[in-house]
Parts: C-alpha cells; sequence; structure tokens
C-alpha cells in the first residue's frame, strides 16, 4: 500500500525528522501511515502519546475508562489541573490535538477485555501496552499474537521499571519463534505480592522515562529502523541510573 504524502507544513514539522538518513521522507510517512493503540492514559501512556503526536503518528488509539483525579498529575503529564474529574480521554484528546493537529485521535473508554478487546486491537498496527496490572498485561499479550501484531509492553514501581516488545508471529535471525509474554514471566505473581503504585509510591519522572523509551520502540518498530527490544528486557534503575538488558528465547518446541 501507498505511503500517504506529507503536506508542506508536515514537511517542516517534522524537517529534524526528515533530514536523520534512518528515518528521513519515507520513515515520517510510514509515521503518517501508522494506526497506534496505548493501554492506559496514565503515567506511561501520557508521555508516549504525545510523544507519537509529535512524531506524526497518523492515528494513535487510546484505552481508558478512568477519570483524572489530584493525585494523577504528579506523573500522568497528558492531564492538567483543570481536567480534574474528567474523563481520562477527554483530555488525552484534546492535549494530543494541541501537540498535532494532524494526528486522529479515538478514545476507546472501556476496560478492555476478552470479549472487547480482538475487535479494538484489529483497528491497529501496533500497541503499547502501559497498564498497571498483570491480567491487562497478559491479556493483551495473547490479543496482539492473535492478532500478528507487535506489542510494545512496559511496567514500573517507585524508582525502576522495564521494557520489551514482543513479536511473536515474527521469527528472529536463526529462524527461530520471537519469545511470548509467557517465556519471560511464565505466570503472575500471586494478589498481593506486588504493591500498587498506590501502596508503594511512583517517582513520576519514572513513568517518564519508560514511557518515552516505549515511545522510542514503537517509533522504531514503525520505521523499521535500529534494533527493537525483541527478546530482550530492559530494566532501568533510575536511582542508580543503572540500565541493564537480559536475553530470554523461547524455548524449543515451545
Amino acid at each position: 500500500m501507498r505511503e500517504p504524502s506529507l503536506e508542506t507544513s508536515e514537511i517542516e514539522r517534522y524537517a529534524r525528522h526528515i533530514v536523520l538518513p534512518e528515518v528521513g521522507g519515507p520513515g515520517q510517512q510510514k509515521l503518517k501511515a501508522a494506526r497506534v493503540l496505548i493501554i492506559g492514559a496514565g503515567g506511561l501512556g501520557s508521555p508516549v502519546a504525545l510523544y507519537l503526536a509529535a512524531a506524526g503518528v497518523g492515528r494513535v488509539g487510546m484505552v481508558d475508562d478512568d477519570h483524572v483525579s489530584l493525585s494523577n498529575l504528579q506523573r500522568q503529564v497528558i492531564h492538567a489541573t483543570a481536567d480534574i474529574g474528567r474523563p481520562k480521554l477527554d483530555s488525552a484528546g484534546e492535549a494530543i490535538a494541541a501537540v498535532n493537529p494532524h494526528v486522529a485521535f479515538t478514545g476507546h473508554p472501556v476496560r478492555i477485555d476478552a470479549a472487547n478487546g480482538p475487535a479494538i486491537v484489529a483497528g491497529y498496527d501496533l500497541v503499547v501496552d502501559g497498564s498497571d496490572n498483570f491480567s491487562t498485561r497478559y491479556l493483551m499479550a495473547d490479543l496482539c499474537e492473535a492478532a500478528q501484531i507487535p506489542l510494545v509492553t512496559a511496567a514500573v514501581q517507585r524508582f525502576s521499571g522495564s521494557l520489551t516488545v514482543l513479536a511473536p508471529h515474527l521469527v528472529d535471525g536463526d529462524g527461530r519463534a520471537n519469545p511470548r509474554y509467557r517465556d519471560l514471566f511464565p505466570e503472575a505473581p500471586p494478589p498481593g505480592v506486588v504493591p500498587s503504585c498506590a501502596e508503594a509510591g511512583i517517582l513520576g519522572t519514572t513513568t517518564g522515562v519508560l514511557g518515552t523509551l516505549a515511545a522510542n520502540e514503537a517509533i522504531k518498530l514503525v520505521c523499521g529502523i535500529g534494533e527493537p527490544l525483541i527478546g530482550k528486557l530492559l530494566m532501568v534503575d533510575l536511582l542508580a541510573l543503572r540500565f541493564e538488558t537480559i536475553r530470554y528465547r523461547r524455548p524449543k518446541g515451545g
């Protein structure tokens, strides 16, 4: 399918992308043609949405059924004080339009589940999961594998976070199927073992760093550049400012 052409104003807007040989005009056209779904309009989803909108992703979708509260504003930078009490999708959509009027926004005001998830995911080329619970992360991994689209999935807690890219419908350079989420985390921890952000706290910049890195992976996947974190888990410790990457694979016969 032919990529959409760029308007004169878009060429100026994305000039710093276009001069990058790795992106250029063709990469920017790919971004304009892309449809990216973000799970959650919270701490992770906020920077993901803002950076993807600024980058020129043609359609940004978000799934969230929550309303803005005062305690959100310390890290959920897509919302403002005046948005308290509003649906998060309303304030997120307005913020995205303010950043880039060339981006189409689609809000899905639901809690995604096995029933409504397949139809939602089917409308997109890529998903970025910024949810805050294991059940949704496993669900998104299953939905994206079934739809055969890549998934960027991030998680945060206190001063640390992790990030990986899942594409189990594709094979690696050795012809081996890429790993699934369950190859990395075979099963979710028992309820109560991992405290929520409300219980344990979260430094606002933790979500900013991991969300920005997730947006970066999404841009790489859309443009077909660099080495995505497929089969690799990036672990970030912001107190020590340490970044570590571990590799994981799908078991043979898995």
